[in-house]
């Protein structure tokens, strides 16, 4: 697809704009996970707005690519993104996390867009790949991408699915590991080690894929490589910041999953650009 600099230029302007966005949203209810948002800004912004055939006006298309964010924790920039694409109304991450509200911590498949609910960890490759034999099946030319986390990955379910995955070939199948090596308590390295990731990858047959997580021309040129390799499933490992944007906030594994407080809120908020 090979992204242009201005239009890489636009989309990071976006994500600036999201991550206030998500961040204030977080703060408002005082709880969600702004960690794990912030680092997966880029994956998901370029997917939603530059690489996937999805259009709000027509969301049951058979032949529209499919989005898992098996990190559902990350479910506000998932619904900020959605709402730019147009499935949700503008002002809707004001009900974030609320009782009466199709935001829900995690998603859900109340809210428009949202391909399968996410919240037990490990789940989303297995969904993700079922959908992709489905799409073979019906010679669909759509793709079906999943979005995990490097912490998620000490899931034993996501590496049954990762060894039947080359089994059938599923070339349209790509996943994307939000790589920014620090889960709920500590880093991956402190809590379950997961040593040489890309090689894991390799040996149960996928093509492995690196990039800048956080830099959408590389991104893109990975998406690239992916989208042109025809012999079964690609992984691409993101190299990303948990917390990204903010000072304070990166690679600490104190904010995976901590309410945003009025002093922390300011000060993030300084550093976006964002006012109060």
């Amino acid at each position: 697809m090979s992204i242009t600099k201005a239009r890489a230029d636009e989309l990071s302007a976006l994500s600036l704009n999201f991550r206030i966005d998500c961040l204030t949203a977080i703060h408002a209810i005082q709880s969600g996970h702004p960690g794990g948002s912030l680092s997966v800004c880029e994956i998901l912004t370029l997917l939603m707005q530059e690489r996937m055939n999805i259009d709000s006006k027509n969301p049951n298309d058979p032949n529209r690519d499919r989005l898992v964010l098996s990190k559902g924790h990350a479910a506000p920039m998932l619904y900020r993104n959605l709402q730019e694409k147009g499935y949700l109304e503008a002002g809707i991450m004001d009900t974030l996390r609320r009782a009466d509200s199709i935001l829900q911590g995690h998603p859900s498949n109340h809210t428009p867009g949202v391909e399968m609910p996410a919240g037990p960890l490990g789940l989303g490759l297995s969904a993700a790949q079922g959908m992709a034999i489905a799409l073979k099946m019906d010679n669909s030319p759509a793709r079906v991408y999943v979005v995990l986390g490097d912490g998620e990955l000490e899931e034993g379910c996501v590496w049954e699915a990762a060894m039947s995955a080359p089994k059938y070939e599923l070339s349209n199948l790509t996943a994307i590991v939000d790589y920014n090596k620090v889960q709920l308590d500590g880093t991956t390295d402190e809590v379950m080690p997961l040593r040489d990731l890309g090689a894991k990858w390799k040996s149960f047959g996928w093509n492995v894929l690196t990039c800048d997580g956080h830099d959408f021309e590389s991104l893109d040129k990975a998406l690239d490589a992916a989208a042109a390799y025809t012999d079964g499933p690609s992984v691409i490992l993101a190299d990303t910041v948990k917390g990204k944007g903010v000072s304070f906030m990166e690679g600490q594994a104190a904010w995976h999953g901590q309410a945003i407080p009025k002093d922390a809120f300011e000060k993030a908020m300084s550093e976006l650009g964002g006012g109060n």
